[in-house]
């Protein structure tokens, strides 16, 4: 006994100084972060790209580079505009591409910034090296100097939008593709049917690119006091290297790193500190512990029915409609609540999950909430669903949005199959149970009830749009069409209400809520993050009304998704692709 008591007692020492250890280390770390150098510059490194939202689990977590949350920046340039301790901000751009849209969003927090007469600095070792640098120098204009390495490039090329097609793919693989749209500008389907762009493709995509360009050139001029013609002139004969660069007034001059962080010691002070951003953002005080609440709710990735899934491989997201369904109703329940901004960066998905997420905030609505969409890079089709029954919509210039159409169907893989000796056989009860197989064609009658669901869903899409944004439903069939727009354009037809990102989305939503734009509003965000040991003892909820979690990604299985699969597994083309087919990627 006595040889027992003296383990146990050793185990219980080593206990306890593990606990104090622990303390102090917290204690020592709060402390720390805690503190800000009273003349600090914030060093914002851009090379690690910007995401919509923080990880929030474990599988996100493990492995990810920590990366800049766009709200978070956003709200660390707003504070740090105010913040007597922040003396300037140096950024590096890596010239690696953003979309358009993120560009804006960060474009005016700088400006912001910048209104407060302290030093804002961007440098580049180049912009695109080998690539295009377009969006990168892009977002360098926002601050008060630029500057290239000597040795940089400035790859300003113009845009080009490239879309793929895999209609000769299709053939020597032996497979056809069935499949409908509504309408003609639908072109989600013209990845698998076409090879190359047919006129409505073609004119859409040169909208989209031309309306960006636009956006980017008055900016650029704007901030390099240039004229918009030059601008251009520039863009059409670029790209560029750093003394051409410097020639034509697109940098300030050709320094590296080591000389323009000296500069911002000189500007700030010999004895000022430099802070990446993120270590800001962590020392930053909760805008407010009290009060009345707007509720942030992330609406991220393709829309698909179920629980919202997060896949650690690919960092790809779904957006499961039971998962913001949830969220929408528990901000609905919480008292302090008073609005709720769905901050929507989507390319679409399931019409089925995306309805269910638009009775949603409809029933938010009839209880007294409003909701405020603001739109990322991206919320077309199912993205825009969800969005037309808001009370404001918001979107940046460069937002991809709109996208009202439909497209479904199925790929008939035989020939794939016996291509592997694969032959199949079967038996059924009633004629259509071979409507969604893999290894039948549609027979005359089930392709008009597949044209017959398409018609039915469009109907539907554009009475919603008709209804939510107050529009007769003639001028929503001629401008829907399965168009996709830019922000800038679809605030001109109706479909979007105003130009901005998060401040003016939190400033609607306290404007609803009585709230002066000046008094800080607590920014609550559903679902409600769980803490470390409820994801290790993370166990089913027990509710529908409890849905707060993400799980590992998890493909749907319908007949277009098997088929995507089995492509997959031969290695012809990712899942990740058909996702975001609708969304143009320009350079």
């Amino acid at each position: 006994m006595g040889t027992l008591a003296r383990i146990l007692t050793v185990i219980g020492a080593i206990t306890v100084i593990l606990i104090l250890i622990f303390v102090a280390i917290g204690i020592y770390t709060r402390a720390t972060r805690a503190r800000v150098p009273s003349r600090t510059v914030l060093e914002i490194d851009f090379g690690k790209g910007l995401v919509e939202q923080a990880p929030r689990g474990l599988a996100e977590r493990i492995g990810r580079e920590e990366r800049l949350v766009i709200k978070d920046l956003v709200r660390a340039l707003d504070y740090a505009s105010r913040d007597d301790r922040v003396k300037g901000v140096v950024a590096r751009l890596d010239g690696s591409p953003f979309p358009y849209a993120d560009v804006q969003e960060i474009r005016d927090a700088v400006a912001r910034f910048r209104m407060s007469g302290k030093p804002a600095v961007a440098y580049a070792e180049t912009f695109g090296e080998a690539q295009p640098g377009n969006s990168s120098y892009y977002l360098a204009t926002a601050f008060d100097s630029v500057f290239l390495q000597p040795s940089g490039d400035l790859n300003l090329t113009g845009l080009i939008s490239q879309s793929p097609f895999l209609r000769r793919t299709m053939e020597k693989l032996d497979v056809e593709p069935q499949l409908g749209a509504r309408e003609e500008f639908k072109t989600a389907k013209n990845l698998f049917t076409e090879d190359g762009y047919t006129e409505q493709h073609r004119e859409v995509n040169q909208t989209i690119i031309d309306s960006v360009l636009g956006s980017m050139v008055r900016d650029i001029a704007r901030a390099r006091n240039i004229e918009e013609g030059s601008v251009r002139e520039l863009i059409s004969q670029g790209p560029y290297n750093a003394r051409q660069a410097l020639e034509n007034g697109l940098v300030d001059g050709l320094k590296y790193r080591d000389e323009i962080f000296d500069l911002m010691r000189q500007r700030a002070g010999d004895d000022s500190r430099f802070l990446y951003v993120n270590r800001y953002i962590q020392r930053l005080r909760p805008e407010t512990r009290r009060g009345r609440a707007v509720a942030l709710i992330y609406a991220q990735g393709t829309v698909a029915r179920g629980r919202s899934r997060y896949n650690p491989m690919s960092g790809e997201r779904v957006m499961g409609a039971q998962t913001i369904s949830a969220a929408i109703r528990a901000a609905v329940r919480d008292n302090n609540v008073g609005a709720i901004v769905l901050r929507i960066n989507s390319p679409g998905g399931s019409y089925v999950g995306s309805d269910i997420i638009w009775r949603e905030i409809s029933n938010a609505r009839e209880a007294g909430i409003p909701v405020i969409a603001s739109m990322g890079a991206v919320a077309g089709s199912g993205g825009y669903f969800i969005a037309m029954n808001s009370d404001r919509i918001i979107a940046q210039p460069s937002t991809i949005t709109g996208s009202i159409g439909v497209v479904a169907g199925k790929f008939d893989a035989r020939g794939l199959y016996n291509k592997f000796g694969i032959t199949f056989d079967d038996v059924t009860t009633d004629p259509n149970a071979t409507i969604w197989s893999l290894v039948h064609q549609y027979t005359d009658e089930q392709w008009e009830q597949i044209q017959s669901w398409l018609d039915n869903i469009y109907d539907d899409f554009v009475s919603k749009v008709a209804a939510g944004r107050d529009m007769e439903r003639e001028r929503v069939l001629e401008i829907a069409r399965g168009r996709i727009y830019t922000g800038t354009e679809a605030l001109e037809i109706g479909l979007v209400d105003s130009i901005g990102g998060f401040p003016l989305a939190i400033n609607e939503a306290k404007r609803f809520m009585d709230i002066p734009e000046e008094e800080p509003v607590r920014i609550k965000i559903f679902p409600k993050r769980r803490t470390l040991w409820e994801q290790l003892t993370a166990r089913p909820p027990e509710s529908s009304e409890d849905v707060n979690c993400v799980r590992h990604y998890d493909i749907p299985v319908t007949s277009l998704k098997q088929f995507m699969r089995t492509m997959q597994k031969l290695g012809i083309f990712s899942q990740r692709g058909i996702l975001s087919m609708e969304e143009p990627t320009l350079y």
